[in-house]
């Protein structure tokens, strides 16, 4: 509440987003303003998830949020298997190997290799963003090890 906030994208959506400009988007965080990247980066054969993988290692981020519609990382699809377990947190390793599907693994290795971790949380539970934002502890914790 009460943070300005800017909308970038590598795609042209004038009427919603301004172009994304690195060194814009560097200056805009610097200025204490909140910078979302929209639309991916523009490029065929590259998912969201590797678009916010390169954009927060790009921004030199502390860590990339995923918003998604589960509330964390399971040890399976929680929807077909009731006894799915939500993992506090993993390394990037295990998520990889275990290919437990929570992003494409050209996302997960490039944040991997930077060293940047990722938190995967509900979009859908009221409150959720804040609580992570705030290092409350919500969803689960991709962690470099």
């Amino acid at each position: 509440a009460g943070l300005e906030c800017r909308v970038q994208s590598a795609l042209s959506l004038e009427q919603v987003a301004e172009p994304f400009i690195r060194g814009k988007a560097l200056r805009y965080l610097e200025d204490g303003k909140v910078v979302i990247f929209a639309a991916g980066i523009g490029s065929p054969f590259f998912t969201t998830d590797t678009a916010a993988a390169l954009r927060g290692v790009e921004m030199s981020a502390d860590v990339v949020i995923k918003a998604t519609k589960v509330d964390g990382i399971y040890t399976d699809d929680p929807k077909k298997n009731p006894d799915a377990i939500r993992y506090q947190s993993l390394s990037f390793d295990e998520a990889i190997s275990k290919n437990l599907k929570v992003m494409d693994a050209t996302a997960l290795t490039l944040c991997r290799d930077q060293k940047l971790p990722i938190i995967v949380f509900s979009i859908f539970k009221p409150g959720a963003l804040k609580r992570v934002v705030f290092g409350e502890g919500e969803g689960t914790l991709v962690r470099v090890d």
